[in-house]
Protein backbone atom coordinates (compact mmCIF):
# COMPACT_ATOMS: atom_id res chain seq x y z
CA UNK A 1 0.00 0.00 0.00
CA UNK A 2 1.35 3.43 -0.93
CA UNK A 3 1.72 5.79 1.99
CA UNK A 4 1.26 9.54 1.86
CA UNK A 5 1.00 12.32 4.38
CA UNK A 6 -1.85 14.79 4.67
CA UNK A 7 0.74 17.51 4.11
CA UNK A 8 1.80 16.03 0.76
CA UNK A 9 -1.83 15.54 -0.25
CA UNK A 10 -2.55 19.18 0.54
CA UNK A 11 0.55 20.18 -1.43
CA UNK A 12 -0.88 18.33 -4.43
CA UNK A 13 -4.13 20.22 -4.01
CA UNK A 14 -2.12 23.45 -3.77
CA UNK A 15 -0.54 22.77 -7.17
CA UNK A 16 -3.82 21.69 -8.77
CA UNK A 17 -5.48 24.93 -7.61
CA UNK A 18 -3.26 26.89 -9.98
CA UNK A 19 -5.16 25.50 -12.98
CA UNK A 20 -8.62 26.07 -11.55
CA UNK A 21 -10.61 29.29 -11.60
CA UNK A 22 -12.32 28.97 -8.21
CA UNK A 23 -13.44 31.95 -6.19
CA UNK A 24 -11.48 32.67 -3.05
CA UNK A 25 -14.75 32.82 -1.14
CA UNK A 26 -15.54 29.20 -1.98
CA UNK A 27 -12.40 28.11 -0.18
CA UNK A 28 -12.34 30.47 2.78
CA UNK A 29 -12.92 28.50 5.94
CA UNK A 30 -14.60 30.48 8.69
CA UNK A 31 -12.90 28.17 11.17
CA UNK A 32 -10.82 30.05 13.70
CA UNK A 33 -8.69 33.15 14.23
CA UNK A 34 -5.04 33.22 13.27
CA UNK A 35 -4.10 32.28 16.83
CA UNK A 36 -5.29 28.75 16.05
CA UNK A 37 -2.45 28.45 13.53
CA UNK A 38 0.26 30.41 15.28
CA UNK A 39 0.44 30.69 19.04
CA UNK A 40 2.46 33.29 20.88
CA UNK A 41 4.98 30.58 21.69
CA UNK A 42 5.43 29.74 18.01
CA UNK A 43 5.55 33.43 17.08
CA UNK A 44 8.31 34.01 19.62
CA UNK A 45 10.25 30.97 18.40
CA UNK A 46 10.06 32.31 14.84
CA UNK A 47 11.21 35.80 15.79
CA UNK A 48 13.85 34.87 18.32
CA UNK A 49 15.71 38.17 18.26
CA UNK A 50 13.20 40.83 17.23
CA UNK A 51 13.34 42.43 20.69
CA UNK A 52 17.11 42.32 21.11
CA UNK A 53 18.81 45.60 21.99
CA UNK A 54 20.55 45.42 18.61
CA UNK A 55 17.22 45.69 16.77
CA UNK A 56 15.85 49.22 16.25
CA UNK A 57 12.29 47.80 16.19
CA UNK A 58 12.59 46.05 19.56
CA UNK A 59 9.26 45.76 21.38
CA UNK A 60 7.39 47.18 18.38
CA UNK A 61 6.18 44.09 16.52
CA UNK A 62 4.13 42.30 19.16
CA UNK A 63 2.17 39.08 18.74
CA UNK A 64 -0.95 40.86 19.94
CA UNK A 65 -0.60 43.52 17.22
CA UNK A 66 -0.15 40.84 14.57
CA UNK A 67 -3.27 38.97 15.69
CA UNK A 68 -5.31 42.17 15.85
CA UNK A 69 -4.20 43.21 12.37
CA UNK A 70 -5.14 39.85 10.83
CA UNK A 71 -8.72 40.27 12.04
CA UNK A 72 -9.15 42.90 9.31
CA UNK A 73 -8.22 40.32 6.66
CA UNK A 74 -10.35 37.24 7.38
CA UNK A 75 -9.22 35.35 4.26
CA UNK A 76 -5.60 35.42 5.43
CA UNK A 77 -4.63 32.05 6.88
CA UNK A 78 -8.15 30.67 6.46
CA UNK A 79 -8.20 29.63 2.80
CA UNK A 80 -7.79 26.00 1.82
CA UNK A 81 -6.80 23.00 3.90
CA UNK A 82 -4.76 23.15 7.09
CA UNK A 83 -1.39 22.80 5.37
CA UNK A 84 -2.25 25.48 2.80
CA UNK A 85 -3.28 27.87 5.56
CA UNK A 86 -0.09 27.25 7.51
CA UNK A 87 2.04 27.52 4.39
CA UNK A 88 0.56 30.91 3.56
CA UNK A 89 1.26 32.24 7.05
CA UNK A 90 4.81 30.86 6.93
CA UNK A 91 5.36 32.48 3.52
CA UNK A 92 4.04 35.85 4.70
CA UNK A 93 6.21 35.80 7.82
CA UNK A 94 9.23 34.77 5.73
CA UNK A 95 8.79 37.65 3.32
CA UNK A 96 8.37 40.27 6.05
CA UNK A 97 11.36 38.76 7.86
CA UNK A 98 13.59 39.33 4.85
CA UNK A 99 12.30 42.87 4.47
CA UNK A 100 13.15 43.65 8.12
CA UNK A 101 16.06 41.31 8.71
CA UNK A 102 18.87 42.05 11.10
CA UNK A 103 20.57 38.72 10.49
CA UNK A 104 23.96 37.87 9.07
CA UNK A 105 25.72 34.65 8.14
CA UNK A 106 27.20 33.94 11.59
CA UNK A 107 24.42 35.50 13.66
CA UNK A 108 23.37 33.78 16.90
CA UNK A 109 20.77 31.08 16.08
CA UNK A 110 21.56 31.56 12.39
CA UNK A 111 20.72 34.25 9.83
CA UNK A 112 17.04 33.33 9.72
CA UNK A 113 16.20 34.07 13.34
CA UNK A 114 16.42 37.85 13.02
CA UNK A 115 13.22 38.90 11.27
CA UNK A 116 11.29 42.04 12.33
CA UNK A 117 14.48 43.75 13.48
CA UNK A 118 13.76 47.04 11.67
CA UNK A 119 10.60 49.11 11.34
CA UNK A 120 11.80 51.63 8.75
CA UNK A 121 14.39 51.88 6.02
CA UNK A 122 17.83 53.04 7.08
CA UNK A 123 19.52 55.71 4.96
CA UNK A 124 16.98 55.77 2.10
CA UNK A 125 18.40 56.87 -1.22
CA UNK A 126 15.37 59.01 -2.06
CA UNK A 127 11.99 60.10 -0.70
CA UNK A 128 10.28 57.51 -2.93
CA UNK A 129 7.97 60.07 -4.51
CA UNK A 130 6.74 59.29 -7.99
CA UNK A 131 5.74 62.78 -9.06
CA UNK A 132 4.20 61.45 -12.26
CA UNK A 133 1.50 59.69 -10.25
CA UNK A 134 -1.37 62.17 -10.10
CA UNK A 135 -3.84 59.82 -8.41
CA UNK A 136 -1.71 59.67 -5.26
CA UNK A 137 0.24 62.94 -5.23
CA UNK A 138 3.11 63.33 -2.79
CA UNK A 139 2.62 65.67 0.13
CA UNK A 140 5.35 68.31 0.50
CA UNK A 141 8.12 67.32 2.85
CA UNK A 142 6.99 63.72 3.29
CA UNK A 143 9.09 60.64 2.65
CA UNK A 144 7.56 57.43 1.38
CA UNK A 145 10.54 55.31 2.32
CA UNK A 146 10.17 51.71 3.41
CA UNK A 147 8.25 51.27 6.66
CA UNK A 148 6.62 48.43 8.52
CA UNK A 149 6.95 44.66 8.10
CA UNK A 150 6.68 44.70 4.30
CA UNK A 151 8.67 47.96 4.05
CA UNK A 152 5.79 49.73 2.30
CA UNK A 153 7.33 52.20 -0.17
CA UNK A 154 6.30 54.86 -2.69
CA UNK A 155 3.37 57.28 -2.64
CA UNK A 156 1.35 55.03 -4.95
CA UNK A 157 1.37 52.37 -2.21
CA UNK A 158 0.98 54.62 0.84
CA UNK A 159 -2.03 56.36 -0.70
CA UNK A 160 -4.22 53.34 -1.41
CA UNK A 161 -3.05 51.50 1.71
CA UNK A 162 -4.12 54.43 3.85
CA UNK A 163 -7.44 54.71 2.06
CA UNK A 164 -8.14 51.01 2.61
CA UNK A 165 -7.04 51.02 6.24
CA UNK A 166 -8.40 54.35 7.44
CA UNK A 167 -5.38 56.65 7.67
CA UNK A 168 -3.94 59.34 5.44
CA UNK A 169 -0.98 57.56 3.90
CA UNK A 170 0.14 60.58 1.92
CA UNK A 171 0.07 63.17 4.69
CA UNK A 172 0.96 60.85 7.56
CA UNK A 173 3.19 58.02 6.28
CA UNK A 174 5.12 57.97 9.56
CA UNK A 175 2.20 56.27 11.30
CA UNK A 176 3.32 53.01 9.69
CA UNK A 177 6.46 53.03 11.82
CA UNK A 178 4.73 54.44 14.91
CA UNK A 179 1.68 52.17 15.25
CA UNK A 180 2.38 48.45 15.26
CA UNK A 181 -1.17 47.36 14.38
CA UNK A 182 -1.25 49.68 11.37
CA UNK A 183 2.24 48.50 10.45
CA UNK A 184 1.08 44.87 10.29
CA UNK A 185 -2.10 45.93 8.49
CA UNK A 186 -0.10 47.60 5.70
CA UNK A 187 1.87 44.39 5.20
CA UNK A 188 -1.32 42.35 5.10
CA UNK A 189 -2.96 44.87 2.77
CA UNK A 190 -0.06 44.51 0.35
CA UNK A 191 -0.21 40.71 0.68
CA UNK A 192 -3.94 40.44 0.09
CA UNK A 193 -4.41 43.10 -2.61
CA UNK A 194 -4.19 42.39 -6.32
CA UNK A 195 -2.35 45.11 -8.23
CA UNK A 196 -2.82 44.20 -11.87
CA UNK A 197 -1.13 42.77 -13.77
CA UNK A 198 0.24 41.27 -10.56
CA UNK A 199 -1.93 38.78 -8.67
CA UNK A 200 -2.09 39.07 -4.91
CA UNK A 201 0.49 37.19 -2.86
CA UNK A 202 -2.43 35.57 -1.04
CA UNK A 203 -3.94 34.14 -4.22
CA UNK A 204 -0.59 32.72 -5.24
CA UNK A 205 0.04 30.99 -1.92
CA UNK A 206 -3.44 29.46 -1.66
CA UNK A 207 -3.45 28.32 -5.29
CA UNK A 208 -6.10 30.74 -6.53
CA UNK A 209 -3.80 32.06 -9.25
CA UNK A 210 -4.51 31.42 -12.91
CA UNK A 211 -1.54 32.44 -15.07
CA UNK A 212 -2.26 34.49 -18.16
CA UNK A 213 -0.58 33.86 -21.48
CA UNK A 214 1.90 36.61 -20.56
CA UNK A 215 2.60 34.92 -17.23
CA UNK A 216 3.27 31.59 -18.90
CA UNK A 217 5.57 33.22 -21.44
CA UNK A 218 7.46 34.87 -18.57
CA UNK A 219 7.70 31.57 -16.66
CA UNK A 220 5.77 33.06 -13.74
CA UNK A 221 4.80 29.78 -12.13
CA UNK A 222 2.89 29.08 -8.92
CA UNK A 223 4.99 29.13 -5.76
CA UNK A 224 6.93 31.19 -3.27
CA UNK A 225 9.20 32.52 -6.02
CA UNK A 226 6.25 34.24 -7.66
CA UNK A 227 5.49 36.00 -4.38
CA UNK A 228 9.04 37.34 -4.39
CA UNK A 229 8.45 38.50 -7.95
CA UNK A 230 5.33 40.38 -6.87
CA UNK A 231 7.17 42.07 -4.01
CA UNK A 232 10.48 42.99 -5.64
CA UNK A 233 10.80 41.16 -8.93
CA UNK A 234 12.22 44.11 -10.83
CA UNK A 235 15.39 43.96 -8.75
CA UNK A 236 15.63 40.31 -7.71
CA UNK A 237 14.08 38.06 -10.35
CA UNK A 238 15.61 36.77 -13.56
CA UNK A 239 18.93 36.55 -11.75
CA UNK A 240 20.21 33.07 -10.86
CA UNK A 241 21.41 32.62 -7.27
CA UNK A 242 20.44 36.12 -6.13
CA UNK A 243 21.44 36.56 -2.47
CA UNK A 244 18.25 38.43 -1.61
CA UNK A 245 16.06 35.71 -3.09
CA UNK A 246 18.07 33.06 -1.26
CA UNK A 247 17.56 34.94 2.01
CA UNK A 248 13.79 34.92 1.49
CA UNK A 249 13.91 31.21 0.76
CA UNK A 250 16.03 30.52 3.83
CA UNK A 251 13.48 32.20 6.06
CA UNK A 252 10.62 30.32 4.39
CA UNK A 253 12.31 26.95 4.74
CA UNK A 254 12.95 27.53 8.44
CA UNK A 255 9.40 28.68 9.10
CA UNK A 256 7.82 25.88 7.07
CA UNK A 257 9.62 23.39 9.29
CA UNK A 258 8.33 25.14 12.40
CA UNK A 259 4.79 24.93 10.97
CA UNK A 260 5.44 21.31 9.91
CA UNK A 261 4.44 21.90 6.29
CA UNK A 262 6.10 21.57 2.90
CA UNK A 263 7.27 24.73 1.17
CA UNK A 264 5.58 23.86 -2.10
CA UNK A 265 7.24 24.15 -5.54
CA UNK A 266 9.13 26.91 -7.34
CA UNK A 267 10.85 28.64 -4.44
CA UNK A 268 12.94 31.06 -6.49
CA UNK A 269 12.29 33.40 -9.41
CA UNK A 270 15.68 33.02 -11.10
CA UNK A 271 14.13 32.27 -14.48
CA UNK A 272 11.01 34.42 -14.18
CA UNK A 273 10.60 37.75 -15.88
CA UNK A 274 9.41 40.51 -13.59
CA UNK A 275 5.99 42.08 -14.02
Amino acid sequence: MALFSFSSLCLTIFVIYSSLSLSAESRVSPIAPISSLISKTLFDSIFLHKDDNACPARNFYTYESFVEATSSFPAFGSTGCSATRKREVAAFLAQISHETTGGWATAPDGPYAWGLCFKEEVSPQSDYCDSSNKEWPCYPGKSYKGRGPIQLSWNYNYGPAGKALGFDGLKNPDIVSNNSVIAFKTALWFWMTEQKPKPSCHNVMVGNYVPTASDRAANRTLGFGLVTNIINGGLECGVPDDARVNDRIGYFQRYAKLFNVDTGPNLDCAYQKSF
